[in-house]
Formats: structure tokens, C-alpha cells, sequence
């Protein structure tokens, strides 16, 4: 091969990696705002190095975009850190996103994309953006997909107030914040994320230091599902809030993958309210809750996930607030169509080392690996039609020890119990007080 030969190869090689990451440099202009104001309908390269900015970088083009490897650094705490709107086609890669050390707390999201259509973001890290929202935000989004992203430190101190409900009527400190939240949204597709939690853990010195659970005020009446030594007590021991991942509008979202993700440390590893979703080959490590899926989540398959160390419960199935039959009126709005749970299929996943996480102090033996509920109002219809099989319950850090679980398995009875549930080859090894509490559980 002559000089020649090796020049033009080289150069070729140079050309298409420019090419991979956009053919403008954010570094040729004085912004990024800039860059983007610039090239409208562009991807462009964030070459490495650290980018300052104090207002959102705004993406409002089709086709437009941003590809690493540099670090953004939004030094102003009122605003994302990228905001996505009304646009097709968009990708966000190989970038850090982040916030400056003393604005890590913040009420914004690092990325929040609305209406926007076949959107991309790939291998993202955003890191240490503290908020009650999430991490990452999708509204009104159809045919996204978060592939491969690291989302560390999102949880904070917050104040959960709900004072303007009458379920409940008060507010109290507490822990939240959430990784990735989906809503409004159709077909998305969230897959191999890491979602970690390394800050804020539910330890009793973090209890004690942030008066977690007490209440900072509360109605002058009771909320009609609060029970009355909780009212009395002004405090709830459910203070750890938030979740890893939770895909939400139940009434509105469709059509969701959660596949191959790791969640560690969450409050609420995954939490659905929506339709046709598969779970599949998920790592959900040390989240008091490992998953659940209401108000009125239908047709969710939940096969081959791995839940290490939850001690409420790993994987839970019940109808919420929001379940309702059709022709429900709910505040001068008639519900044409019904929003039940059911429909589901619960196969092949491995519940390990229940109750055995960092939680097992505030839940105590209570916890149910399994657990099938009622609903939380009189409307919510009951929950029907769930298979749930091959599913193996073990315990390999026992040694000896009892379980830290009452029940393997838990499925009211009653009017509005769970209806035609049906199990079959599972291993559910029982509990201080038996594998069910009911019959015929295998």
C-alpha cells in the first residue's frame, strides 16, 4: 500500500467519524445555544471537554441533535439541562449531563422532551441532577427510545404535600425523585439503563436527620384513606418516595418495552400505570418495592427479571385511584371506556433474598414477595385474569435463619378480591406464616 493509499484511507476514516458525530462542532461557536441557533436540522459534535451553560439548551427541530463525548454542566438550577419540543427525529449521545456541585438540588429535569416523535438518546450519563421530576422526562412522546444511559443521583429532599387531595389531606419530609419517567406517551422503548442511587439511602440516621415521614402540616380534615392512628401519629413510614422508572397516564400510555435495565437502590424500582407493557430482563437490586403495575394497567407481561433484596414486596399487581368501569363520571366527566388491571402474565422471574435490603428496618417481617391487592377507592373494579408461573421465591443468604417474610404470596379475599388468578410450577418457599393466605397456591 503506498503513502498515497494510507493518506486516503486515513482520511476517509476521519471524514466518516466526523460524519458519525456531526458535521459541526459546537466548539466553532461561542455557545452551544449558539451552535444550535446556527444549524437548525443538525447534529452536532460536542467535542470533549466541559460546556457551562445557565439556561436550557433548547432542540425544537427536526432532525436536530447532539452527540458527544463532552460534559455539559447546567450552572442554574431553575432550568433542564436539555429541553426536547414538538420535533421528530432527534438523537442526544455519548453526552454527560450534569449540574453544577452546589446546584445539584434542583426542581427541573436534565432531560424533558415533549411531543416529539422517534426520538433517540443513547448512552447518556446523566448524572447528580436531584429533582423531585426525573432525570430523564418523556410527555407526550411517541416511538422514543432510551438505550443505554447511566442515570446516577436523582433523589432528593423534598416535601411531598398532599393537602389538596381528600384521600389524604397533609404533607410530610420525605425522600424522592425519580430516574426516567414516561408519560402521555406510545411505544416507547427504555433498554439497558443503568438507574443508581448512591446519595440518599433509607438509613435511620437519614430518618432522624431529615425528619423523614413527619408531617409538616395537615388538613383540618382527615383524608377518607387515611387510617386514624396515622392522622393521630402525624407521620407515614412510607416517606422513601420516587421511583427508578415509572411509566405513567394510564389512560394514554401504550405500547411500553422495559427490557434489560439495572436499577439499584430506588424507592419503587418500576412503577406502571399503562397498557400492553413488557418487562423482561431486568437486575432490580435493593429497591424496597421492586415493581408494580395499577391504576388500570392492562396486558403487562413480567417475564425473566431478577429481584435481589426488596422487603415490601418485588412484584405487585392492584387496582389504584384511577381504575374505573366505563361509563365512570368522575368530576363532571363521563369515562366512556373502562381502565382496569388485568390481563397480565407474571413467568420465570427469581425473587432472591427478600427482605434483606436496606428497607427491612421500617417494613419489618411484613413484607409479601408476591402480592395481589384491591383497589384503594369503591369504584376501582378488582383486579382478573393474571397467570403466574415458574416463578421461583429463594432465599440463599439464610443459612438457617427464618424467612423476613409472612407470606410468600398474598391475594385477598372478599368482595372486590382479585379474580381468576392462577398459579401453577412455582417455588415459593413459605413464610412465618405459610405460603399464602390462601389455598392452593403452587
Amino acid at each position: 500500500m503506498t503513502a498515497k493509499t494510507i493518506v486516503f484511507f486515513v482520511a476517509a476514516i476521519l471524514t466518516a467519524t466526523a460524519l458519525r458525530s456531526g458535521e459541526v462542532s459546537v466548539a466553532d461557536y461561542p455557545t452551544i445555544h449558539d451552535a444550535v441557533k446556527a444549524n437548525p436540522g443538525r447534529i452536532l459534535h460536542v467535542p470533549t471537554g466541559v460546556y457551562e451553560i445557565d439556561r436550557k439548551i433548547h432542540l425544537a427541530t427536526d432532525r436536530s441533535g447532539l452527540v458527544g463525548p463532552g460534559k455539559i454542566v447546567q450552572t442554574n438550577p431553575e432550568s433542564p439541562i436539555i429541553e426536547i419540543e414538538h420535533a421528530t427525529d432527534v438523537t442526544l449521545r455519548d453526552l454527560t449531563l450534569t449540574r453544577a456541585d452546589d446546584k445539584t438540588n434542583t426542581p427541573r429535569e436534565g432531560i424533558l422532551a415533549i411531543d416529539c416523535r422517534e426520538l433517540r438518546i443513547e448512552n447518556v450519563r446523566v448524572l447528580d441532577n436531584r429533582t423531585r421530576d426525573a432525570a430523564i422526562s418523556l410527555r407526550e412522546c411517541a416511538d422514543a427510545r432510551i438505550k443505554d444511559c447511566l442515570v446516577r443521583n436523582y433523589m432528593k429532599i423534598d416535601i411531598d404535600d398532599r393537602t389538596n387531595s381528600p384521600l389524604y389531606g397533609y404533607a410530610f419530609h420525605c425522600i424522592d425523585g425519580t430516574g426516567i419517567a414516561v408519560r402521555a406517551s406510545t411505544g416507547t422503548v427504555i433498554q439497558g439503563n443503568r438507574v443508581v442511587e448512591e446519595n440518599l439511602l433509607p438509613t435511620p440516621e437519614n430518618k432522624v436527620k431529615f425528619k423523614l415521614g413527619s408531617f409538616v402540616k395537615k388538613n383540618p380534615d382527615k383524608g377518607s384513606i387515611i387510617g386514624q392512628q396515622t392522622w393521630d401519629d402525624e407521620y407515614v413510614n412510607n416517606w422513601h418516595q420516587g421511583s427508578a422508572m415509572i411509566v405513567t397516564s394510564p389512560e394514554r400510555s401504550d405500547r411500553t418495552q422495559i427490557v434489560g435495565n439495572t436499577i439499584e437502590n430506588a424507592a419503587q424500582g418500576i412503577d406502571l400505570h399503562c397498557d400492553h407493557v413488557i418487562v423482561s430482563g431486568n437486575i432490580v437490586v435493593n429497591s424496597f418495592m421492586g415493581m408494580k403495575a395499577m391504576h388500570g394497567s392492562r396486558n403487562v407481561l413480567i417475564i425473566g427479571n431478577q429481584f435481589i433484596r426488596n422487603d415490601l414486596w418485588s412484584i405487585g399487581l392492584m387496582p389504584g385511584a384511577s381504575s374505573h368501569a366505563a361509563g365512570f363520571e368522575q368530576s363532571g366527566v363521563r369515562n366512556e371506556t373502562a381502565n382496569t388491571d388485568g390481563g397480565s402474565i407474571i413467568a420465570n422471574n427469581i425473587v432472591s433474598d427478600f427482605g434483606r435490603g436496606d428497607s427491612h428496618w421500617i417494613w419489618g417481617n411484613d413484607g409479601v414477595p408476591f402480592k395481589f391487592d384491591t383497589g384503594q377507592l369503591p369504584h376501582n373494579p378488582p383486579l382478573e385474569n393474571v397467570v403466574v408461573t415458574g416463578n421461583v421465591l429463594d432465599d440463599s443468604k439464610a443459612d438457617g435463619e427464618p424467612p423476613l417474610y409472612r407470606y410468600a404470596v398474598v391475594v385477598p379475599t372478599g368482595k372486590d378480591a382479585p379474580r381468576n388468578i392462577r398459579f401453577s410450577n412455582n417455588i415459593f418457599p413459605p413464610g412465618h406464616s405459610g405460603v399464602a393466605n390462601i389455598d392452593g397456591i403452587q
